[in-house]
């Protein structure tokens, strides 16, 4: 049972919501959205509709996840085909690419919303958000997206606390991101190449591995990141050489790992915080944040 001020945050999530009255929810089947589309759809029943995005930049078996959710929940969904790897900016890869890839499912988000005749539309994000280096936090702002997690003041452990309570499946799922953020930034993204990335992840995914990315390194090399307490196996025989035969045969060369382990954002490292400022806007006042 839920107590105390997790429980008054959840109460003002079904506030929230209700007096929204119809919302289309930008959803990825990741622990936060997952969270927003249950409760959205216990509060408004078919007046929630669920919009996935499907692209390239999108893990394979994160979208069939979403999807299955979806379904299970009776939520009424929609999948639309986004095109951000055909938008130049974003192929070119700048620190802020998130933006120009925000801002093309958003753009979708606002056609099936007029089309629909729903007033708002609705993401994911969460107080967490806020202090990490999110540019599509600016296409949020310019579109007139709400945010009933962060409105909320929902954090990334209310969140999962939350999720547990209702029994989601997703209340302890590693952190997700879109393909994009294996690539250093720079380094042109071709559909191609995040097809590559999605199967090599792919291949550690039905290995068991939780925590993993595959970062894209020019055409030649993949630097592996696994959870510290994965790194043991992710040596051992003959998976090791499983493994290393699988990425040359999707044209890889050299094949790394990184001791350094999985970690959410690894690519922003390189970034300092004065590069990181000129590419996030100061974040307008939200309501009940």
């Amino acid at each position: 049972m839920l107590e105390g001020a997790i429980a008054d945050r959840y109460s003002r999530l079904n506030a929230i919501l209700k007096e929204m009255e119809s919302v289309v929810i930008g959803y990825s089947g990741g622990v936060d959205s997952t969270l927003l589309l249950k409760v959205a759809t216990t509060v408004l029943g078919p007046k929630a509709l669920a919009v996935i995005g499907q692209s390239e930049t999108y893990p394979t078996k994160e979208f069939e996840e979403a999807v299955a959710l979806a379904q299970q929940m009776g939520t009424r969904f929609e999948i639309v085909r986004t095109e951000e790897t055909d938008v130049l900016k974003f192929k070119e890869n700048p620190p802020d690419r998130c933006y120009y890839c925000k801002t093309e499912l958003f753009s979708k988000l606002q056609e099936i919303a007029e089309r629909e005749k729903i007033p708002w539309i609705a993401d994911g994000t969460i107080t967490d958000d806020l202090g990490d280096f999110r540019p599509g936090m600016r296409a949020r702002d310019e579109q007139n997206v709400r945010s009933p997690l962060l409105e909320a003041g929902l954090s990334k452990a209310d969140v999962r606390e939350i999720s547990r309570h209702l029994e989601l499946p997703t209340w302890d799922k590693p952190a997700f991101a879109c393909l994009s953020s294996r690539f250093p930034y720079g380094v042109g993204i071709t559909r191609e190449n995040l097809v590559r990335v999605d199967a090599a992840e792919t291949f550690l995914r039905e290995r068991g591995f939780r925590f993993f990315r595959v970062r894209f390194h020019d055409t030649s090399t993949a630097r592996i990141e696994v959870g510290p307490q994965e790194l043991p196996r992710l040596v051992e025989e003959p998976l090791r050489q499983q493994l290393v035969a699988y990425l040359k045969s999707l044209g890889f060369t050299y094949v790394t790992v990184d001791l350094q382990g999985y970690r959410t954002g690894s690519m922003n490292e390189v970034l300092s915080e004065e590069a990181k400022a000129q590419y996030v806007q100061p974040e307008k006042a939200t309501k009940g944040s």
